[in-house]
Parts: structure tokens; sequence; C-alpha cells
């Protein structure tokens, strides 16, 4: 009866991760889930896990197909988001203008507001990348003066940076 009880007390969070496609978004969430790096292919559709991050929090972490195709489904999935994740290539300079435009489009939804957003800059273990401070003033991310933001550095396929990240989403949510 104690642990039926203690499982009431867990706050389940959904969290959004959004991105362009090929940024890395499920290969960081298969890392983060497993811890190893799998083969993946372009999500059609999404993939969804659990993750439990503490005793009190648990995640659910929503990775939306990023194709051009697939962005205009991104709405759909908007309602209940109490966190977004934003994943960019740091080493696709080519595309970031439209990283930055698909990142604001889905801020400027009603159902996003005042939710904290986190923009992983991956791909940044490569010498090609670009520096977060780079990446933060390619998506303007000094225009976001009305919510709760942080900016890292992550490779998800080194690992690095992928439990942080996940980290500072639970911090996220507790300052929101």
């Amino acid at each position: 009866m104690g642990h039926m009880l203690s499982k009431k007390f867990i706050k389940t969070q959904n969290v959004l991760l959004l991105g362009l496609d090929s940024s890395g978004k499920t290969t960081f969430l298969y890392r983060l889930y497993q811890g190893v790096v799998m083969d993946t292919l372009p999500t059609v559709g999404f993939n969804v896990v659990t993750i439990e991050m503490d005793k009190k929090t648990t995640l659910t972490v929503w990775d939306i197909g990023g194709q051009d195709k697939m962005q205009p489904n991104w709405k759909y999935h908007l309602e209940g988001c109490e966190a977004l994740v934003f994943v960019v290539d740091a080493t696709d300079r080519a595309r970031m203008d439209d990283a930055g435009k698909a990142l604001k489009k889905v801020l400027k939804d009603p159902h996003m507001t005042d939710v904290p957003l986190l923009v992983l800059a991956n791909k940044s273990d490569r010498p090609d990348a670009m520096t977060v401070n780079e990446v933060s003033k390619e998506l303007d991310m000094e225009s976001y003066k009305d919510r709760i933001w942080e900016i890292q550095a992550c490779s998800a396929l080194k690992g690095l940076g992928v439990q942080q990240a996940f980290r500072s989403v639970t911090k996220l949510l507790q300052k929101n």
C-alpha cells in the first residue's frame, strides 16, 4: 500500500524534442534512454520514452520527426508541452536560419506561452561545429526575453552533455 501511495506523488511532465531533420534528436533520445548509440532512420511520426529523473520527477519525452513535411504536424503536439528541447546540428551552418525560423514558429504558438526552452547544439565535438555563442546568435536567443531558456553544447554520438541536458530540463521545469 505504501508503494502505491508514493507513486501518486511522482510528477510526470511532457517534454517535446524538436529540431530539423538530421539534427540528432533520435540519437540523443536513445542515448539518454538506453545509454547507447542506436542505428536510426529519419523519424516519420514520433518516438516517445518515459525517463525517471529522480524519485519525484518522470519525463515523457516526445521526439517528433523534423523533415519539412513533418514540421506542420508539430502543432498537434504542443498542447500539454511543459518543456521544449530544440536540437540543432552545430555543424550545419547552411540550415541554421531554417532552424531559427522553425523555433520561432513553434514558440509563437499560444500553447507554448511560458514553456521553458533548452536548445542543444548537437555535434559540438566536431572541429567544424559552431560554438554555443555562435548558435545562440544565429538563433537570436536573446530575443526570447519572455521565457526561461538555456543553450548547451552536446554530442549525442559520444554521449557528451546528454545527462546534463535533461538535468537542466528538470531544473527549468522547477523554475517555471
